[in-house]
């Protein structure tokens, strides 16, 4: 088995090649990023790539059929990854994250590529009261982020071909990586008790969040590069996580005050209604991937986060202006004119 992970040098990227590799030993696995972060490890032992067979760098929105051909499954990571980068990026966003996606597949189809993996996301779902949205419920997309995401998944349900399409509705993703990211909900909060023993909840932390660690990420990835068309159909689009795993972001704040002596918990009661509020149901993915399940229980993702960033010794109050943010990154790349506004380089 030939596997290419497209953007496989971000946030979610090393755990997909760790697995995939760990799994499929004797496959040849292959790496394509324009390696906007490639230089954002975090207290990693060695380069995650070495489990590659090769590492190419591009620019997903100019990938051939010739660099596609020979693959037998292609898995597309490659996103303007979060609202914040989103807002700043609206265009670039539906660049890359839907017209590039829905280009990459057409090209996939055409070269014999089988099995095609879209890392989607349940913030297509936006404000939604009541019980757990399942797949076959409405959407109601709030962000540039949200909307090319599911407007992703629209396009590709409408390609005619006999590969298999499987749009993974990833829950928001948490956990420690070699290339962490710290603009993400709990990956914040253990961030700010162990740099100040503080945590600032800035809704009144009722919002409901459902977490997938990146290392279940992984795990639902090498089910879907596998999965059959008469397990869930040619096309599938299904909630990716645990029922187990959805929360409110203040018992996310509680239970990293847990594991964090000392840290105190602040929550604006007086704050507005979040934009971004959902229970998911992931029983779908349960009978389908039954052998791919998340095992990473909350705890779990919040003790790796605490022994990542104490052995990267890690104490940075403003870390929110940091490169562990990616719109920062992108932003000093931007400033020191690496990069174009439309996040193409500039340098060669």
């Amino acid at each position: 088995m030939k596997i290419l992970v497209l953007g496989n040098l971000g946030y979610v990227g090393p755990s997909v090649v760790r697995e995939l590799a760990q799994r499929h030993p004797q496959a040849q696995i292959d790496g394509y990023d324009n390696a906007y972060f490639a230089h954002c490890l975090t207290g990693a032992i060695s380069a995650p790539e070495r489990y590659l067979h090769q590492q190419f760098f591009g620019d997903v929105r100019a990938i051939t059929e010739e660099e596609l051909k020979g693959y037998d499954a292609v898995v597309q990571l490659a996103a303007v990854s979060n609202d914040p980068m989103g807002n700043r990026f609206a265009a670039v966003t539906r660049e890359i994250n839907q017209d590039a996606t829905l280009s990459i597949a057409k090209s996939c189809a055409v070269v014999g590529v089988r099995h095609f993996v879209f890392a989607s996301s349940c913030s297509v779902y936006g404000v939604a009261d009541g019980a757990p949205r399942c797949e076959s419920d409405p959407v109601a997309p709030m962000t540039a982020y949200a909307k090319s995401k599911i407007g992703s998944e629209q396009a590709l349900a409408e390609i005619e071909t006999g590969m298999v399409i499987t749009c993974l509705r990833f829950a928001t993703a948490c956990g420690m990586s070699d290339r962490l990211r710290l603009d993400l909900v709990l990956n914040d909060f253990v961030a700010c008790a162990l740099s100040e023993g503080r945590i600032t909840v800035l809704s009144d932390g009722s919002p409901w969040r459902p977490l997938i660690d990146v290392a279940d990420m992984a795990r639902a990835i090498d089910w879907a590069v596998q999965r059959q068309a008469d397990n869930g159909g040619r096309f599938l689009t299904v909630n990716t996580g645990s029922d187990a795993r959805n929360h409110q972001v203040r018992d996310l704040a509680a239970a990293v005050a847990d594991a964090v002596p000392g840290t105190t918990v602040s929550i604006n009661t007086d704050a507005p209604v979040d934009s971004r509020s959902y229970k998911v149901d992931f029983s779908l993915f349960g009978r389908l991937a039954p052998d791919h399940q998340p095992q990473m229980t909350l705890s779990d993702s919040i003790k790796r986060l605490i022994e990542g960033l104490t052995r990267m010794k890690f104490n940075d109050a403003d870390f929110r202006s940091s490169p562990l943010m990616r719109l920062h990154v992108l932003q000093s790349h931007i400033a020191e004119h690496r990069l174009s506004e439309n996040l193409v380089w500039l340098e060669r």
